[in-house]
């Protein structure tokens, strides 16, 4: 028997018969095979407001973050809309003087939230408002609840949590965000917004929200940094070291009736995302959260890293691991970025 000759033509899959670079030649090529996109719809822009009037306050761990009063808060959400970004979520910024244990100044109809809540939709109406329920902000402790004993009261929490969702609602926003980590807050909330009147009103779950160390810059800008001095909020956020309590607590919230889900921190958590999206196939969105600004905002004004080129890059990042969405600083510029090209 004479010997096999060997085959003229590689086997399929192998090189030179297949060479991946050849979908790479030029640009339309690489656009037409191109697996995700990104677009200004896939963004929230998260805001600070402050009390005043015609005033906009650099916040020193944010470069080119500000918080901005409600009138110069609206011309800024207007920019965004113009861009195509779909929805703000707004973070109030509470002077100390109206802080107190119990976090009383969340439940008042004409907070500072409230009242930029009512002028963002009359300005600008196409845009969507979404406003975390927490207590943080108002609290002269920096918790996210009520201290009972040493320790963060679940239920009292979420009575009080009722209350603030309900003033938010009839200001007028389109979602409320539980990011408080209290057991049971999404159902509770769900039957206090159906029982009086706004069943419309959508419940955007912080699910997993880690005890992260990067929410320092975020800390600064609301002011509750000095408030939670050092203590850590390990007994309601969850551990770093965990992904199958995720899918427990995404499972409870979306059973306890939550429209959209959240996993908090982002790009350090992505794994998180994936397996969220993959377990639930819901909406599923990530936050970008203000160190993870911090430290590439940080890095692109030394000259470190090309802002053109890396903003895009980690936003994608998102998307790919199956984000529908991502709250991120960079929003509007990310926008501006991707209209230009």
């Amino acid at each position: 028997m004479s010997p096999r000759k060997p085959s003229a033509t590689p086997a399929l899959g192998t090189y030179p018969a297949t060479r991946m670079r050849r979908n790479r030649y030029d640009a339309w090529t690489r656009a037409l095979v191109r697996e995700n996109t990104l677009t200004a719809h896939d963004f929230i822009w998260p805001v600070f407001v402050q009390e005043g009037r015609g005033k906009r306050t650099l916040i020193d761990a944010m470069p080119e973050v500000f918080r901005q009063t409600v009138d110069t808060l609206v011309d800024t959400v207007g920019e965004a809309a113009a861009l195509g970004i779909p929805a703000v979520a707004l973070f109030p910024v509470i002077p100390p003087e109206k802080k107190d244990g119990e976090g009383s100044e969340a439940t008042r109809g004409e907070n500072l939230v409230c009242e930029a809540i009512r002028a963002v939709k009359a300005q600008v109406p196409g845009i969507g408002v979404i406003v975390d329920v927490a207590l943080d902000p108002f609290t002269d402790h920096g918790h996210d609840g009520v201290i009972r004993d040493g320790y963060v009261a679940n239920d009292e929490t979420v009575e009080i949590l009722c209350r603030q969702a309900l003033v938010q609602a009839q200001a007028g926003c389109d979602v409320i965000a539980p990011s408080d980590m209290m057991d049971g807050r999404v159902a509770a909330i769900r039957r206090t917004l159906d029982a009086n009147g706004f069943d419309h009103v959508r419940i955007l779950s912080y699910a997993a929200k880690y005890a992260s160390g990067f929410y320092g810059p975020f800390r600064e800008a609301l002011g509750s940094a000095n408030s939670l001095g050092r203590a850590d909020k390990k007994t309601y956020q969850m551990d770093p070291a965990n992904t199958d309590e995720a899918l427990r607590e995404v499972a409870l919230d979306l059973e306890e009736g939550a429209d959209m889900v959240m996993v908090k921190p982002g790009l350090p958590y992505l794994d998180v995302v994936r397996r969220v999206k993959d377990a639930f196939g819901v909406p599923t969105f990530a936050y970008q959260v203000s160190g993870e600004y911090a430290m590439l905002k940080g890095a692109i004004l030394n000259g470190w890293l090309d802002g053109d080129r890396v903003i895009l890059e980690t936003l994608m990042a998102f998307k790919r691991a199956g984000a529908d969405g991502v709250l991120s600083y960079f929003a509007v510029d990310a926008a501006k970025r991707l209209k230009a090209g």
